[in-house]
């Protein structure tokens, strides 16, 4: 089991931002809370069941461990961790 995060290359409200996903969605959760994001944060989503992180937060959740991935080096990875996400929010993967 494994938490995600994704390049920091989202640009809202003059910060970076990424998304952080998850195998499941406890684990996703979970994680979230070690960061102290609250649980509303949560984006359940048909786009991918994740949490935004401002650029800040994601070097901090790679420091606790989440693995990240960059959409430019590791395409495939991406590819299937967006995929889990996307099935989690809609409701289809556990």
């Amino acid at each position: 089991m494994s938490v995600y995060v994704d390049d920091a290359v989202t640009l809202w409200r003059g910060q970076r931002w990424a998304h952080l996903m998850a195998d499941t969605l406890d684990e996703l959760h979970a994680f979230a809370d070690r960061l102290g994001i609250p649980r509303r944060a949560f984006q359940n989503k048909t786009s991918g069941a994740h949490y935004d992180l401002p650029a800040d937060v994601r070097e901090h959740a790679i420091q606790l461990g989440a693995i990240p991935i960059s959409r430019h080096r590791d395409r495939d990875l991406v590819r299937a961790v967006i995929r889990n996400a996307k099935a989690q929010g809609r409701g289809l993967a556990q």
